[in-house]
């Protein structure tokens, strides 16, 4: 048979186990937390590192297209200078004249019109359109029977865009109709 001190000595050999157990289940949790917050930490991390990526990738995009529209637009000084000689001709053509002069200079004119639409430049239409304040400059309003409210009544100068950006407005008269009750 075990005596009392034997069976003492065991709850004392088991109190210190269960002690030791639970010192040990103590550390497990703890490293266990550990191991949590720097798992929290590495995907913080990560979805930052995510963000910086998309972030230069826009970044990127961004300025590869701002450089295309530079090269893209690179002449639109030059053809704002040429557009008054352009326009020059337009007129001259128009004042009526038939002879060898007013052929030359459509031959000049056409030439010249050929080299602006080769580089992107189009004219743009207003008369009878509905009055855009993107595209047009209203001058005048004024009442008329033959357009409907808001319509261009005359083109009092010619407006360009150069590969579909606005780099002169046409100037206009637009149709304006006050309500007559």
């Amino acid at each position: 048979m075990t005596d009392k001190k034997d069976v003492a000595k065991m709850k004392d050999d088991l109190n210190e186990l269960e002690s030791e157990i639970q010192k040990k289940n103590d550390e497990i949790k703890e490293k266990e937390e550990e191991i949590t917050r720097k798992d929290e930490k590495i995907a913080q991390y990560h979805e930052q590192v995510l963000r910086l990526q998309a972030d230069f990738d826009n970044f990127k995009k961004r300025t590869e297209k701002e450089l295309s529209d530079q090269i893209h637009y690179a002449n639109e000084k030059l053809i704002l200078k040429v557009l008054d000689s352009y326009e020059d001709l337009e007129r001259a053509l128009k004042s009526g004249k038939s002879d060898d002069l007013h052929e030359g200079v459509e031959m000049i004119y056409q030439n010249l019109k050929n080299i602006l639409e080769g580089e992107g430049l189009e004219e743009i239409s207003a008369k009878g359109e509905k009055f855009d304040p993107y595209q047009h400059e209203a001058l005048m309003a004024e009442a008329h029977e033959d357009f409907k409210n808001g319509e261009i009544i005359e083109e009092l100068c010619k407006g360009y865009k150069l590969n579909s950006k606005v780099i002169k407005y046409s100037k206009v008269k637009v149709c304006k109709k006050t309500d007559e009750k």
